[in-house]
């Protein structure tokens, strides 16, 4: 995470020390760095440089406006699952023709606007959705452009909950029904076929799931194309993973390395979807410590951050390094605490059984690589107003969403 560094004896982000925002914006706060952003957006334009392609950014994973106009602006699409993601990504700026739609559950109302706004693609997951899609968009009078997401049963090697394309997955449609499902959409009269689409996965740390993976849906593609239907976009999805602790993601000019070949001899154009390795590492949570609090058996350092903030330790036990803003408490002595939230909960931590320096009541405290799937997943669990979200430019900052007051909670109520 290069963009939060110590300067001056205090953590900053770019040149932004984030005492400053915490003391004039609150906490608990997520706090984004607009050059980590364009840094990750960039690694991935230059790695594909050399084929036809566009970037659609995985909305999913940190889907503020701030973010998303930020990448749209530097030419980014959308890869979006949702109604509201579109509506999104609409008002940030992103192209309709860059926006490609997933996802197992779209209705038929999410179908219409995303017909209205004409965008690139729909990944198709199910052949029930690929008939609802084909009534829709012949009501309208128009074609809808589709690609199938294939399932290649290729283990990702990740955890189990985002792992998405083994055969016993919800997502997308078996590899060894794929040409059936392709030989029905070219027959219908309100689908048009423009491409193939995989994804095995998220947080991948190895480029052979990528290599097998892609190289079956390459073969798919030419068998595709010699029965007479047209292959203009291959989508290979996302998925590579990012440096929490200690992985050792691929390099994006690695992953690149075994897609663009496929993609070159196929003469296609070539469709990629990253969300948590944009946005992961150029994200932090900033909480303040509450209390200190001893048991017999446990140490707790109590912090004004909680699951309904970040749930991703308790969900998929997950971990984020945990820095302290004052450079000086990291020669501290250590100690082994769990690290607590107000939530009512026992699954309410955010670390545990974790060494680190003694921290005091009062204390500011970085939740490293919590840009994706952060704010995202937060909630209004315990009636907790959501954290502020801020987006750093350099020696400023801009606040892209104000905290919830207790009044926004209860705005769609009514006592009867």
């Amino acid at each position: 995470m290069d963009h939060f560094t110590y300067k001056n004896a205090e953590l900053h982000c770019e040149s932004v020390p984030l005492r400053a925002v915490a003391d004039a914006v609150g906490t608990p706060s997520y706090i984004y760095s607009r050059a980590a952003l364009l840094q990750s957006y960039g690694a991935y334009d230059r790695a594909f440089a050399s084929v036809p392609h566009v970037v659609c950014y995985a909305v999913k994973a940190n889907s503020n406006l701030g973010v998303l106009a930020t990448l749209a602006r530097a030419g980014a699409g959308a890869d979006i699952v949702s109604g509201g993601e579109l509506f999104r990504a609409l008002r940030a700026g992103v192209p309709p023709k860059k926006i490609i739609f997933s996802g197992v559950g779209k209705t038929r109302e999410e179908m219409r606007d995303a017909l209205k706004a004409d965008i690139l693609m729909f990944n198709v997951e199910s052949v029930s959705e690929l008939r609802a899609l084909d009534d829709v968009a012949r009501e309208m009078g128009v074609r809808a452009p589709v690609a199938l997401r294939v399932n290649p049963d290729v283990d990702p090697q990740t955890h189990p909950y985002i792992s998405t394309g083994l055969k016993t997955s919800k997502f997308g449609v078996p590899i060894a029904e794929a040409l059936a499902v392709y030989d029905e959409a070219a027959r219908l009269t309100g689908v048009e076929v423009v491409g193939v689409q995989m994804h095995i996965g998220s947080q991948l740390t190895k480029t052979s799931p990528f290599a097998d993976a892609g190289a079956r849906i390459a073969a798919l593609a030419k068998t595709l194309r010699e029965r007479g239907i047209t292959i203009q976009w291959l989508d290979v999805g996302g998925g590579l993973g990012i440096r929490y602790r200690d992985e050792a993601p691929p390099r994006h000019e690695d992953y690149a390395g075994v897609l663009v070949p496929m993609a070159r001899e196929l003469g296609v154009t070539v469709l990629i979807e990253p969300g948590r390795s944009i946005v992961g590492n150029a994200g932090v949570l900033l909480t303040r410590v509450l209390y200190r609090k001893a048991t017999p058996a446990k140490r707790f350092v109590v912090v004004d951050a909680a699951m309904n903030d970040l749930i991703r330790p308790s969900f998929y036990d997950a971990y984020h390094e945990i820095r302290p803003l004052d450079a000086a408490r990291t020669t501290a002595p250590t100690e082994t605490v769990d690290v607590v939230g107000p939530i009512c909960e026992s699954s309410d931590f955010l670390a545990q059984d974790r060494v680190l320096p003694t921290m005091e009541e009062g204390d500011l405290l970085a939740l490293m690589s919590a840009g994706a799937y952060g704010f995202a997943m937060a909630s209004n669990y315990n009636t907790r107003p959501r954290a502020a979200e801020v987006l750093v430019d350099g020696a400023g900052y801009t606040i892209v969403r104000r905290r919830e007051t207790y009044e926004d909670l209860v705005a769609g109520e009514t006592m009867v």
